[in-house]
């Protein structure tokens, strides 16, 4: 069993000796470890929003001003996502020669700092996969991108925390230029380093310092380009340089894009049928209107941008009847809530749900109208949702219900 273990230990150190790099140290991955965490926790938070808004808890409150909120958490959310690949494979490649390291536990504590590196790893990883084959709407999974998705997130953060709970004194020894050097100065008197899992600093000679210097400028140009030829699908200033992301403004039907069709949802029978109505319901009252009828009411203009959970948005002009109007044609309380409902079949979002928040203001429509013309078939014709600070598949296509709950 000694020689056994001997053999493999040998055996680890030299393939840690070839993979060896001077340019590696606890300072670079102390700040590669801030970015990412950073990245992580803005992801964390905004896509927890975008969650809840999608399923509201009791507690919840709805915010509809700014118009725009929903284009900027949604927007962030994507883009620091983008920009957390980048920095993953930078934080994992300054700490990967660790794993080569014998034995492989020392320790309760360096156990529980290899599981919580391993499962923060696991989860990121496949996180980071998933939430980017989302913006281009290929799902080559047999499971829910949106349960996974959301559960993993607190994975990544549970095991984010616990690792830094853990490794907190060697973050705070090499947190800034000056406390890594105290560190490395201690260490080499055999102070705090002595014993620990981390690798030792290289001591950061001239040209060794700007070589580290140089590799945080390179991850920072590369996820600054990320950043920015993906960002424009989702804020109109930085859209000209929007080269790589699945979406981009001022195209689609009207101007507009569109992730699902009318072919897709199967609706473009129903929609475009002569006899189709809206039916309008609050308790026991119910009236139905014909699209004609819809247009002889009283008709409201609004620039609202149209926000995806996949991180694309577009501003855009909607016409129609306010809900709030045509709730009180059926004499529907003022904190009514409401479901709408398409005539797609089987969707996901073939109903949505309504809190008084949107249906009471000013600016939720029921468009039909997009940019001066009759809505698109693929837009939502003959009518559908449109709300401020509301996610884009919470803004229902081909509506053909809305009803007091």
């Amino acid at each position: 069993m000694d020689r056994l273990t001997t053999f493999l230990q040998q055996r680890m150190e030299a393939v840690n000796g070839r993979f060896s790099s001077r340019l590696r140290s606890r300072r670079l991955t102390v700040v590669l470890g801030r970015w990412l965490g950073l990245a992580f926790s803005v992801c964390f938070v905004t896509g927890l929003f975008s969650h809840l808004l999608q399923d509201p808890p009791t507690w919840m409150l709805f915010l509809t001003r700014p118009v725009w909120l929903y284009v900027a958490t949604q927007g962030i959310h994507v883009t620091t996502g983008i920009a957390s690949i980048p920095l993953l494979a930078a934080k994992l490649w300054s700490v990967y020669p660790e794993l080569l390291r014998w034995p492989p536990l020392k320790s309760v504590v360096h156990a529980l700092e290899r599981a919580s590196i391993a499962l923060f790893v696991a989860a990121s990883l496949v996180e980071v996969t998933i939430g980017l084959l989302n913006t281009f709407q290929w799902y080559p999974w047999p499971f829910s991108f949106r349960d996974v998705h959301y559960w993993l997130a607190w994975v990544i953060i549970g095991s984010l925390a616990l690792h830094i709970a853990i490794k907190l004194p060697l973050i705070r020894a090499h947190w800034s230029r000056r406390s890594d050097a105290a560190a490395i100065a201690a260490e080499a008197e055999g102070g705090i380093g002595a014993g620990n899992a981390v690798p030792a600093a290289v001591k950061p000679g001239r040209g060794h310092s700007w070589s580290r210097r140089g590799f945080l400028a390179a991850i920072t140009a590369g996820t600054g380009v990320v950043v920015l030829t993906t960002a424009g699908q989702s804020f109109a200033w930085l859209s000209g340089l929007n080269l790589f992301a699945p979406r981009r403004m001022d195209t689609g039907p009207q101007g507009v894009p569109i992730n699902r069709t009318a072919a897709q949802a199967g609706v473009a029978d129903a929609a475009l049928a002569p006899d189709w109505v809206l039916t309008v319901s609050s308790g026991s009252v119910q009236k139905t209107f014909t699209r004609a009828q819809l247009a002889a009411l009283p008709q409201y203009s609004y620039g609202l941008p149209i926000a995806c959970v996949e991180g694309w948005s577009q501003g855009a002009q909607w016409r129609g009847v306010r809900i709030r109007d045509l709730m009180a044609t059926v004499g529907a309380p003022a904190d009514a809530e409401l479901q709408i409902s398409s005539m797609e079949k089987g969707g996901v979002y073939g109903r949505s749900f309504m809190p008084a928040a949107y249906s009471q203001d000013e600016q939720t429509l029921l468009a039909l109208e997009l940019n001066g013309e009759p809505l698109d078939l693929d837009h939502g014709y003959p009518a559908r949702i449109i709300a401020p600070g509301r996610p884009g598949v919470l803004q229902t296509k081909w509506v053909h219900k809305v009803e007091v709950i």
